[in-house]
């Protein structure tokens, strides 16, 4: 197997890895179980739908931005090697990618303070 694509295939390993991770810890953190316990007194199904909801936003977020951040990484780092000069503006591409992941914690954040009391 070549190194890159072993490169590829351990990136998007950890990149499944954590954002089961994530997932697993929003799911379990106190704040979404205080907020299931508050919304059990209505709707249950609502309250894990949110939760469900939450999850998946991280998790999707992180790992649309481990994708992301994987292409343009590789990228930058080819176009690097070539002009040294640029490592400013590729560091801002590569942060663009790192934000997709910030977004979706933004989303799951904004879900759970709606399932809140």
């Amino acid at each position: 197997m070549k190194p890159s694509l072993r490169l590829a295939l351990a990136l998007i390993v950890l990149t499944i890895v954590l954002s089961l991770g994530a997932t697993a810890l929003l799911t379990l953190s106190p704040l979404a179980s205080a907020a299931a316990a508050s919304a059990a007194a209505g709707s249950s199904d609502v309250a894990s739908w949110g939760l469900m909801s939450a999850a998946l936003a991280t998790a999707v977020a992180a790992a649309g931005a481990g994708f992301a951040v994987g292409k343009v990484g590789t990228a930058a780092i080819g176009a690097l090697a070539e002009k040294p000069e640029l490592f400013g503006r590729l560091l801002i591409f590569v942060g663009l990618a790192e934000g997709i992941a910030i977004y979706g914690l933004i989303v799951s954040i904004l879900i759970l303070n709606r399932l809140g009391p």
